[in-house]
């Protein structure tokens, strides 16, 4: 098979600048096929996607994305780490991926890789430092952030590369590379004109964060600038047919109805809770009636936003530390949910290096023939993800879309 890319995104939702990456990615390696491992209705800063996940899946396939597969809810919704690592486990077991790009702030692999470096071989003297920045009750990617400057000792060429977290995320696909012992080639490209954070439009471009804010708003109509008009249309139908999730907020009654439910020992075992949070965590919930009045009762220095507003996703969707241990382990099942006529090569491809591979082009007859348990059991953190998921529409919330929405096949 010819070059193959792997790209890993959350496409929430598909704007300018993803386009820009997709044809530069290709550009730069030449690539005839290319395959995106997407995060599906719940991303991993801990917050709902603003549209569901074949929508997103739509927008990539229209916007020259030959296959979609969905990455599966207990790597979406967790650390970078494991976000990374599941992606990278995906991209490996297809056999056929030669590289994998990923936009950063920092346009330079070789210098990520140093970070890479120290963090899959984590020498002595850079766990020591480490722990004593933790002691010191810094946030645990704070106290790393600091721990590897100090190591790599060079603050004018390292400083601020640990601040973004597109940056953060290319240190995390190194890392799985090497930890998996990839053959994929990485490269990075510059993010162009904004940042992940911005909240403004330059010359045609904004940032998802900035789509998603002005989404729900009288200027939705501004966002046709910065996005494919195939996706821009794609997500107005959404929002003009009451189908968006526009944020965790929409659930923040069954998250406190949850935790209030919940003992200290069940919260406990949410992922990401220790050193107490739990106790600090049931106080809030019952004094507490918004997700943004318990998020501020609970915030400290030692634990960052992101990480807070992730346990309030496990504790949504009941998930569990054991079930992302399991993650951790498992070897994840291939879920397709977008395809083109290249696409169907690129399965052809996939099937023919790997034919053991499960790839599940159908939710049903998986869980009715399939005898791993692991994988079952992790599909099925998917498919209640999207029943909660469809909770937050305005209009059909139904359930069950897993087995009943067909592919996207264009």
């Amino acid at each position: 098979m010819n070059k193959v890319l792997g790209i890993v995104a959350e496409y929430n939702p598909f704007h300018n600048g993803h386009l820009y990456h997709i044809n530069e990615s290709k550009k730069a390696v030449n690539a005839n096929y290319s395959i995106v491992i997407m995060s599906g209705n719940f991303v991993q800063r801990g917050d709902t996607s603003l549209i569901d996940k074949w929508s997103k899946a739509q927008m990539a396939i229209q916007n020259g994305v030959d296959l979609v597969l969905e990455l599966p809810l207990l790597y979406s919704i967790s650390s970078a780490e494991n976000f990374a690592e599941g992606s990278i486990k995906i991209l490996n077991s297809l056999n056929i991926v030669d590289y994998l790009s990923f936009g950063c702030e920092l346009c330079d692999v070789n210098i990520l890789n140093e970070f890479a470096n120290v963090l899959y071989h984590e020498p002595k003297e850079f766990v020591s430092v480490l722990n004593h920045e933790l002691s010191k009750g810094f946030s645990y990617p704070k106290a790393r952030e600091n721990a590897l400057l100090m190591y790599l000792n060079d603050i004018r060429k390292y400083a601020n590369i640990l601040s973004s977290p597109n940056n953060v995320l290319g240190i995390e696909y190194l890392k799985a590379l090497k930890k998996y012992k990839s053959t994929i080639t990485p490269i990075s490209i510059n993010r162009n004109k904004v940042d992940y954070n911005s909240t403004e439009i330059v010359d045609g471009y904004a940032s998802a964060t900035a789509i998603r804010k002005i989404a729900t708003t009288s200027d939705v109509w501004s966002l046709r600038r910065v996005m494919p008009k195939s996706s821009f249309d794609i997500m107005y139908e959404c929002l003009r047919s009451g189908k968006t999730v526009s944020s965790l907020a929409r659930f923040e009654r069954e998250i406190i109805y949850n935790l209030r439910r919940m003992s200290i020992t069940e919260i406990a075992n949410l992922p990401d809770v220790s050193e107490g949070l739990e106790y600090a965590i049931k106080n809030a919930a019952n004094s507490c009636n918004t997700i943004d009045d318990l998020l501020s009762m609970i915030k400290s220095k030692r634990y960052t936003m992101t990480r807070l507003k992730r346990i309030l996703v496990y504790c949504l969707l009941g998930i569990t530390t054991k079930d992302i241990q399991l993650s951790k382990k498992a070897n994840p099942y291939i879920r397709v949910l977008g395809v083109n006529e290249k696409g169907k090569e690129l399965l052809s491809g996939i099937h023919h290096a790997n034919p053991k591979l499960d790839i599940i082009t159908s939710v049903k007859q998986y869980m009715d023939s399939s005898n791993n348990k692991v994988l079952k059991a992790m599909l099925e953190k998917d498919i209640f993800a999207t029943d909660v998921y469809t909770l937050g529409y305005e209009y059909d919330s139904v359930s069950n879309l897993d087995f009943t929405h067909p592919l996207i096949n264009l």
